[in-house]
This record gives C-alpha cells, sequence and structure tokens, in this order.
C-alpha cells in the first residue's frame, strides 16, 4: 500500500547520501549543477545536510543569451560556494563545426544539425562541464534526475542522465516537492514550473499532454488516468527504455 512520509524519507536520503560518499569518496565534494528548480536545488539542500556546506560545489551554466534562472540565489541561501561557467562558447563551438558539414566541394555527403541534436547539445556540454569540474575539485557529480522524468523519458542520454550518483531516481516529482517544503526550501524554487529553457518554450505539462501529478499517480498505481493519456504516458515509456536500460555489450563467452 502506497504511503509516502516526506519527513522519513528527507532523513533517510540524508542519511543515504552521507553512506555513499563514505564508501564512494570519503571526504569528496558534491557537485551539483543548479539550474534554479526543484530537482537541483532539492538535490543541493540534501547534500548540505548530509555533507555540510563546505563540501558542496553548485554550478550554474548557461547557454549564450540565457541567464542563470536564480541558481546563484539558491547558492547563496544554501551558503555553498557557486560556480558560472557559460557554456555558450562551446555550443557556438559546435554548430560553427556543423556548418562545415553541410554539401559542398569538401563534403558532398552533406548534412545538417538536427533540432534533436540541437536541443540535446546543451545538456551534454553542460555534463562535460560540470566532470570536469569535479575531477579539479575532488568531487562527484550529483544526479538531479527524478522519476517522474524518467519514466517516460524526458531526460538526454549522457547529459542529464548521466552522473556518479542518482539519489532522487525513485521519486516521483510529488513526492519531491514534498521533500521540498519539509526541508523550509523557499516555495519559489521548490515549486518553480519547469520548461525546457528552449526559444518559444512551454512548460513540461504543457509538452507532455499532462500533469506530473497525473503521471505519479499512475506510476505508482493510485489512478489510472483516461485510456488516451495512458496510452500516451505507456508509449513514451516504452520508446525511452533505451536511456535508462545499461548499455547492451556482446558476450563471446
Amino acid at each position: 500500500m502506497y504511503n509516502f512520509n516526506a519527513k522519513e524519507t528527507k532523513e533517510r536520503l540524508i542519511n543515504w547520501i552521507r553512506d555513499w560518499f563514505e564508501r564512494n569518496g570519503k571526504g569528496c565534494n558534491a557537485i551539483v549543477g543548479l539550474s534554479g528548480g526543484k530537482d537541483s536545488t532539492i538535490m543541493a539542500a540534501l547534500c548540505v545536510e548530509a555533507l555540510g556546506k563546505e563540501r558542496v560545489i553548485g554550478v550554474g551554466m548557461p547557454d549564450a543569451g540565457q541567464d542563470l534562472h536564480g541558481a546563484d540565489k539558491v547558492a547563496e541561501y544554501l551558503g555553498i560556494r557557486f560556480l558560472e561557467a557559460n557554456i555558450g562558447g562551446m555550443t557556438t563551438a559546435l554548430r560553427k563545426m556543423f556548418e562545415g558539414f553541410k554539401e559542398g566541394d569538401v563534403h558532398p555527403w552533406g548534412f545538417e544539425m538536427s533540432v534533436q541534436a540541437e536541443q540535446n547539445m546543451p545538456p551534454r556540454l553542460r555534463m562535460v562541464t560540470l566532470y570536469a569540474i569535479s575531477q579539479s575539485n575532488n568531487g562527484r557529480v550529483m544526479g538531479t534526475c527524478n522519476l517522474s522524468e524518467n519514466y517516460i523519458g524526458y531526460l538526454t542520454k549522457f547529459g542529464d542522465g548521466a552522473s556518479d550518483v542518482e539519489p532522487l531516481a525513485e521519486l516521483t516529482v510529488t513526492e519531491l516537492l514534498q521533500i521540498g517544503d519539509e526541508m523550509g526550501i523557499p516555495y519559489q524554487w521548490v515549486h518553480k514550473v519547469p520548461t525546457d529553457d528552449l526559444p518559444h518554450s512551454k512548460t513540461d505539462e504543457e509538452k507532455f499532454g499532462f500533469t506530473y501529478a497525473t503521471l505519479d499517480k499512475y506510476i505508482r498505481g493510485l489512478e489510472t488516468p483516461p485510456a488516451d493519456i495512458k496510452e500516451k504516458i505507456d508509449r513514451m515509456h516504452r520508446n525511452n527504455l533505451f536511456k535508462l536500460q545499461p548499455v547492451e555489450t556482446f558476450k563471446p563467452f
């Protein structure tokens, strides 16, 4: 029977993170990519409770033309070190490289960057940045993915889907909101409406065609959505399982 206790889960999470670092990085720092949204804010706050604020480093990684969306304010509120690493130069360089692949004398078979590649490029470059910072600061990269987004494949493989550890991956958005409120984190960060931060972006729920509340109740077996929504969720889950499963390998023996 489903029975979620935010206070108890919060305490277990804190102890779990502390124990993980004892086993996998004793004395190491927690490196958290801060977006100003609920997942990264809650993740950083849990790390502060588990390790102490002196062992948590927040990193804001805006693309060209973007701002920090409050990531620096989150770090200030938590009392942790903060680094701003603008990835605009990297995304610009990669786009320029793709311009060289257009049809011409050098590349007669030329091609252009797809919309999907364009959208997934910044998350992957952010992970490259996080690991460079982590390996330069005795760190471990903290994952910020949640169960709701993972279930429907709303993550970038080798982007926000990459990390050294994923403490939040088995918690739904609904449950994380309760944990954030239980921790006393300011409302504007816990309940910030999530978007993809792309030009002319819509909210996550507008793009999905259903709410996180509907998705979470379905995941936890509390309520089955209307048939069309259920079919859409099931299809998204099936189509994106490859992002969640280990990469398959050939077994010679």
